[in-house]
């Protein structure tokens, strides 16, 4: 990849000398030039800016120098750059926007200083070339080069061959889940009587890429909670009865979760009809038959729709539920128990979390079971519900008023 930049301080620009980058330029697989913009000039003073017309504070980049530079640089050149311009007022530059630009062969970057360029400047460029006005975010530098240089970092370090292990850039912040990084830990053990999570040092990679997964989604929803879908956004609470069985973890479901959903789903409406008879009785073989049908992709793609709790013991998935708002009903459904801990209260525990996560428009909740059972229906009852519907599948949706 080629990469030209402009500004009127190109020593700003001596880090790409260093690291990983500089070693990719001793390598050729980056070809940086870096250009001073007074170059351009043709006064004694070799001006680049003047007053704004309007009024204002402030001085503004002259197109004049600017124009001669891109004419210079780009003009007769086969290959046409894509010119990138840092500015508060551009497009948030984001991860998706660095892979971006490692698709193309050649970057070219504008470094504006005072209170920017003459606007003329991207309207020509953008006759002939892509244009790209791209912000760090709601703060304001004292020009471009700072933002330059960070975006030159992001794009490079996605180019093939410059990471020395490829795999690292797989298992990083806003990657394709959009979630921030978890914790990291190296040795020691123990360092100034803080210790290292004992699940990472057990070498079970299962539990490993359970709990790491778990703190991405813990950070982002603290840090960025933008970056999540509404339905992971709901607050968990975190204390009493509704913080969890002991050694359990409880947090919204995220699509790395919707494999073991799945799993768990049909493991329950087979062990239900089981439990009912239904396998040996042809008429009740329909119990649960629309829940068996779904794939990998229904229950991923439930998740945008239904605000889904999990429960984890160890990293293993031992409980889920789901709910959502409908017509000021809150609906809730699938509350799914591993067998060896249907006994021991998480089902009643998900009961109360998703009743906990009810939001505020919701006048009553409903429960749909499939196939219950006479002592499933009174421990209902003894909640607060009333069945009001049969389903001919076999489902009963209970309610009760919220109070």
């Amino acid at each position: 990849m080629r990469i030209d930049v402009v500004s009127i301080f190109p020593d700003y620009f001596a880090p790409l000398d260093l690291s990983l980058v500089g070693k990719a330029r001793r390598a050729g697989l980056l070809d940086v030039r870096v250009h001073d913009l007074r170059t351009w000039t043709h006064d004694l003073h070799r001006t680049v800016d003047d007053t704004p017309y309007g009024g204002g504070a402030g001085m503004v980049m002259r197109p004049e120098p600017w124009g001669e530079a891109l004419d210079d640089l780009a003009g007769s050149a086969e290959v046409t750059p894509v010119l990138v311009v840092p500015t508060p007022s551009g497009e948030p530059f984001t991860q998706q926007t660095a892979q971006q630009l490692a698709g193309a062969d050649w970057l070219l970057f504008a470094c504006g200083r005072y209170e920017g360029i003459d606007e003329r400047v991207m309207e020509h460029a953008r006759s002939r070339m892509e244009v790209r006005e791209l912000s760090l975010g709601d703060y304001v530098l004292n020009g471009g080069e700072v933002a330059a240089l960070a975006v030159i970092e992001a794009v490079v370090r996605l180019l093939p061959g410059f990471m020395g292990n490829p795999e690292s850039l797989t298992e990083e912040s806003h990657g394709a889940e959009r979630l921030l990084e978890y914790p990291v830990y190296t040795k020691p053990p123990t360092w100034r009587g803080l210790d290292v999570p004992e699940v990472l040092l057990g070498g079970d990679h299962g539990k490993v890429a359970a709990w790491r997964q778990a703190q991405a989604v813990r950070r982002t929803a603290g840090r960025r909670p933008d970056l999540l879908h509404p339905s992971q956004r709901l607050a968990l609470p975190d204390s009493g009865e509704e913080a969890g069985p002991a050694g359990a973890e409880v947090r919204l479901a995220v699509p790395a979760d919707a494999p073991e959903i799945l799993t768990l789903q049909r493991a329950s409406v087979v062990q239900q009809a089981q439990d009912d008879g239904a396998l040996d009785n042809p008429r009740g073989g329909q119990v649960g038959l629309p829940t068996l049908r779904e794939n990998l992709a229904d229950v991923s793609g439930s998740l945008a729709s239904w605000t889904t709790v999990v429960v984890r013991v160890g990293g293993r998935l031992v409980g889920c539920a789901r709910g959502r708002l409908t017509d000021h009903t809150w609906e809730i459904e699938r509350i799914m128990v591993v067998p060896d801990l249907q006994d021991g209260g998480l089902h009643r525990f998900l009961l109360r979390k998703l009743e906990s996560m009810a939001p505020q428009e919701a006048r009553r909740v409903a429960v749909v079971i499939i196939s219950p059972n006479t002592s499933e229906v009174r421990a209902y009852r003894k909640s607060g519900y009333r069945p009001v519907s049969h389903a001919v599948t076999g489902e009963v949706r209970l309610v009760k008023r919220r109070g």
